[in-house]
Order: C-alpha cells, then structure tokens, then sequence
C-alpha cells in the first residue's frame, strides 16, 4: 500500500454499547484512537484497511454466513457468559484470537499495543472502474494484472463486467478452455481456490475468469463474493474489470477490494460523469483513487483529482496504436508506452515490487 495514505492501526466493530465502551477504554490505555464501525456494512468496507480488527460477537455472527476474505489479525470478543458459539463464530471468520471479557481484558490489551506495529494485511485486490464509457478501465485493468504476472506475483484478472466482453478477446484466449462465469453461477459458500484458479484458462501464467457467449448476464451476489475470496486465497494480486452499475454483485467487488480505482478522461463531460458515480462509489470502496486519462483538448490530471476531491493514482496517456493490437489479441504495450507506464506507477504505488517468495 502506498506508504504515504493514512491508515488506522485498529479497527473496533459492534452495535453493542457497553462492549464499546470496554472496548475504548482498552485503547486509550494502549494510546490508540481506533477506526469505530458501529454495523456490519462499515465493517466489511474497512475489512483490510487495519492492522488488527476487533469484531463484537453481535457482528461476527452476520459476517460469517458472508464468508469474509481470509487475514490476519482479527480478534472476536464476547462475554463470560457466551458458549461454545463463540468459538465456532471465531472460526468462520478466520479469527485469531477469542476474548471474553472481562477475564482476557490482558489478552487483549496486549493484540492492541503488537497493533501499533503496523498495517497487515491480505492479497492486494485492486477493482478498476469507469468514471464514464469508454473510459479505458478495462485496458489498464489487463495492464496492471499482466505486468503484475511478469513481475513474479501470482496474479487472476476476474472480468466483472458480463456485457463488457473485451478482456479474454484482448488478451487472446477466447477459445481456450477453461471455466468461464456461468460455470461457477451456483458458486457459494467456501469455494477451493486452488480449484478455482486451475480451473481457469490463462496466459503466460495469468489466470482470467471472464464471459463466455451464453446468455448469462447476472450473477448471484454469493457467487461474486464467494469466488473473490477464493481469488484473494490462491494469488498476490487480483485485478478486477467492474461495471459502473450499482447493485449488489458488482457492490461485493468494492466491498472486497484493497483499493477501486475511478479511471476518468481529462475532460469536463466525462468529470461530470464520474462525480456522478464517485458518491456511491464512496460508500462501499473502503480506498477510493482516481486515475486521470489524458483528453486532447483537456483538463490536467491535478484538475480532474481536485474536482472529484479523491487523491490522484496515476496518470494514463494516449497510445493510439493499442486500441489495434487489442482488436487482433496482442495485447502487448512497449515498455514505454503510456498504459505500461501507469501500470508500472499503480504496482509501486501499492507495493507490488517484489514477491515475497523471491
């Protein structure tokens, strides 16, 4: 993650009051100010935003039956008085560590004061979205998965958008076999990711799961939810193509994302556009960032980031012979092209330099 964006080190989740209230007063003795999320919706956006999550038994339960993406440093609290349900609730969660208070109060004490240490945190999951059509989302999107695969990490391109239809034509493999969408359409649950990702057809190693020509154009939002995680289990960095609509399935992929980012040409129609879509954007994209396409004529980059009041990712020049190579399936931008040049800039920005197997 970009070192110089604020984090909170501890995120605290519950609708109980007294159990906040415990919950605060162990902070301030650590000397920390936590991220509070008073409902489940809060709580999933900033699922992977902090180095340590504690989450009231009260919101553990809802969030179980989705299926949260697997991280470290998650942390259920309870009561004396809760059962055996507890721990199973810990479990489906992917937590930790049980604490029931007042008896763990020391426990506790002791996960928030290891949290000043730092950020952890899951497989990088980067969603790229439109501010307006044609904004080239989908280009960068398949730029940063396949300079994200050369660079060693293991990487899925998840294409979310079911009338987009450009990445596996792009890319080359429209005809190779391979699951597609509407094989996994009764997906739910915990799905296998390594079942998942050797299911998939790929490219030099990138593993993509797109569209094919049925009729299938709407996914269950357990689906999308389900697959991501299977996704963010079996890679180091996934790349997801997503829609500008607004609904639940496509809102799963925000929700799930360690970052979106609004890719919108330097012009004012198109700003109009996207600050249009930035605003229910914003309440499901826990790490919202703009990417700014150049326009000729057009606005400057710095421009377009101060009039939809989000931080600027990138910058994205013209390459006028791309929309060509990727019409034929040679998705292959230069080494000084602009698109690789802006991927290059959005891997660094999130820390994708060097495997950690490397």
């Amino acid at each position: 993650m970009d070192t110089n964006s604020p984090t909170t080190s501890v995120l605290m989740a519950t609708t109980n009051e007294a159990l906040l209230d415990d919950l605060l007063r162990l902070a301030a003795a650590a000397s920390l100010t936590p991220l509070v999320e008073p409902d489940l919706h809060g709580l999933r956006r900033n699922w992977h935003t902090c180095s340590l999550v504690v989450v009231g038994r009260d919101l553990a339960e809802p969030l179980a039956r989705l299926q949260p993406a697997h991280r470290p440093g998650v942390v259920v609290v309870g009561s004396a008085l809760d059962g055996d349900d507890l721990y199973r609730c810990a479990f489906d969660v992917g937590a930790d560590v049980v604490c029931r208070l007042p008896d763990d109060e020391s426990l506790l004490a002791g996960k928030l004061a290891d949290a000043l240490d730092g950020v952890s945190r899951t497989a990088v999951t980067l969603a790229f979205v439109g501010g307006c059509g044609g904004a080239g989302a989908t280009t960068l999107a398949a730029a940063v998965a396949v300079f994200g695969n050369r660079r060693g990490f293991r990487t899925m391109l998840v294409d979310g958008d079911p009338l987009g239809g450009g990445i596996e034509l792009a890319l080359g493999i429209e005809r190779d076999p391979g699951d597609r969408w509407p094989k996994l359409l009764n997906a739910a649950g915990r799905v296998s990711a390594a079942a998942l990702r050797s299911a998939l057809p790929s490219v030099d190693g990138l593993a993509v799961l797109s569209w094919d020509q049925s009729d299938v154009t709407v996914l269950p939002p357990d689906t999308m939810s389900s697959v991501i995680g299977a996704a963010q289990r079996s890679n180091d960095l996934v790349v997801l193509d997503l829609p500008r609509r607004a609904d639940p399935t496509v809102e799963e992929g925000f929700i799930r994302s360690t970052a979106t980012l609004l890719v919108v040409p330097c012009d004012v129609r198109s700003v109009a556009a996207a600050k249009r879509l930035s605003g229910p954007l914003r309440s499901v994209a826990g790490d919202l960032r703009v990417v700014a396409r150049a326009s000729r004529p057009g606005l400057s980059p710095t421009d377009v980031s101060h009039h939809l009041s989000l931080p600027l990712a990138s910058k994205l020049g013209i390459d006028r012979t791309l929309p060509t190579a990727m019409d034929q399936g040679h998705f292959t931008p230069t080494s000084r092209s602009p698109l690789t040049r802006a991927a290059t800039t959005l891997l660094n920005l999130f820390n994708l330099t060097t495997p950690a197997t490397a």
